[in-house]
């Protein structure tokens, strides 16, 4: 058996388990838009390539980055090297990362919470908006919410990704992980936050060339 044939198959038995597993925090509890003492909020806007004003143009920006944002393939494999799941993001569904962090490996547990799917208002402004978020569940390093959603302003045209999360230290039992997590975690984090809005950019574009000259050569 290939060494990536046994880890697909501790993560699949790990995810199995996920299912009896509560979550860390009481989304309930919190206006996730908003500061609290001793949590994080973070907001990140990534632009992308724009489409012409009006609903999705099929094939294009929105569309692409609405497939990378569910199959969560921004997420930098230097941070995160694996991914578990059962199937598209849905309520309730749980997915396990294998985190990587100065040599050490975390297996992070998290269940899905909400999917968005529309068109809404902001500012006078509406926008058509793809995404949906992920919540810890008991034994992650942290404890929160991660949203991650897609939008195209129908106005204009503009097409964004947009990551807000809301988050804090869980408990940690082991001294040298907390210490490490201390002295780490949060630099971590951000840097997962700012590379993934890069990867966004930098992938969108890139299926858009990839489509644009598959055309070409079609037509000629």
């Amino acid at each position: 058996m290939s060494p990536r044939t046994r880890v697909q198959r501790r993560l699949r038995r790990r995810h199995a388990g996920l299912n009896r597993l509560p979550l860390n925090f009481d989304p309930g509890r919190h206006d996730m838009s908003r500061p609290e003492s001793g949590w994080h909020v973070d907001d990140y806007r990534q632009p992308l390539p724009a489409e012409p004003p009006g609903p999705p143009v099929p094939g294009g920006s929105w569309e692409i980055a609405c497939r990378l944002v569910r199959n969560y393939e921004y997420a930098d494999p230097g941070i995160i090297r694996e991914i578990c799941r059962s199937g598209d993001p849905e309520p309730g569904r749980d997915m396990l990362l294998e985190g990587r962090f100065y040599g050490l490996r975390f297996y992070l547990g998290l269940r899905v919470g909400d999917v968005v799917d529309g068109v809404v208002e902001q500012d006078g402004r509406r926008a058509r908006v793809w995404g949906w978020n992920y919540r810890t569940l008991q034994g992650h390093l942290e404890r929160g919410q991660m949203d991650q959603e897609v939008r195209k302003w129908l106005d204009t045209g503009e097409v964004e990704f947009h990551i807000h999360g809301f988050s804090q230290r869980a408990p940690i039992p082991n001294p040298i992980v907390r210490l490490g997590f201390i002295l780490f975690g949060r630099a971590t984090q951000l840097r997962f936050y700012a590379r993934a809005c890069r990867r966004m950019e930098s992938f969108t574009t890139a299926a858009l060339a990839t489509r644009r000259q598959a055309l070409e050569d079609k037509a000629g």
